[in-house]
């Protein structure tokens, strides 16, 4: 299954035809940040492009989504309009490398998936420590209308 782009996908929806993945991520977490830079360095089986979560860009592309929520839970969007969010994004992510797909359908499994669960957990509990003001340069904070933001 590992080298197979067809193959069924590990969130269990179905890769029924995916040909490429949307990640919105916070682009002013460093630890999303990271893990962009990581996604975009691996070998892609299937593409991934990355628009920052709740930029006009991810507003204008899918009109739909609780965009409020996306900046909270990394949120993973299939061209054929699958939605995937918090782990679930996660696995889709690494599903979409090779070389770990493998792996993402074994943390998708019924025994392993507390334990993904897990992980993923501890990485959004480092986000909250290191998306505080302190972590970011004036150039990373968001924009603001009345330019008043610190």
């Amino acid at each position: 299954m590992t080298g197979d782009p067809h193959a069924a996908d590990p969130t269990g929806h179905g890769a029924g035809g995916i040909g490429s993945l949307t990640v919105l991520y916070d682009q002013h977490c460093p630890v999303c940040r990271a893990a962009r830079r990581w996604l975009e360095s691996r070998p892609h089986l299937v593409p991934l492009h990355f628009v920052p979560a709740g930029s006009a860009a991810a507003r204008q592309r899918f009109p739909g989504l609780d965009h409020a929520a996306t900046l909270r839970d990394i949120t993973v969007i299939a061209d054929t309009g699958e939605v995937y969010v918090g782990d679930g994004a996660w696995l889709a992510c690494l599903w979409a490398l090779h070389g770990y797909r493998g792996l993402a359908d074994r943390l998708a499994r019924p025994h392993l998936l507390p334990v993904a669960r897990r992980v993923i957990a501890a990485t959004a509990a480092l986000r909250e420590q290191t998306s505080g003001p302190g972590y970011r340069s004036q150039d990373e904070r968001p924009d603001c209308a009345d330019d008043r933001c610190g």
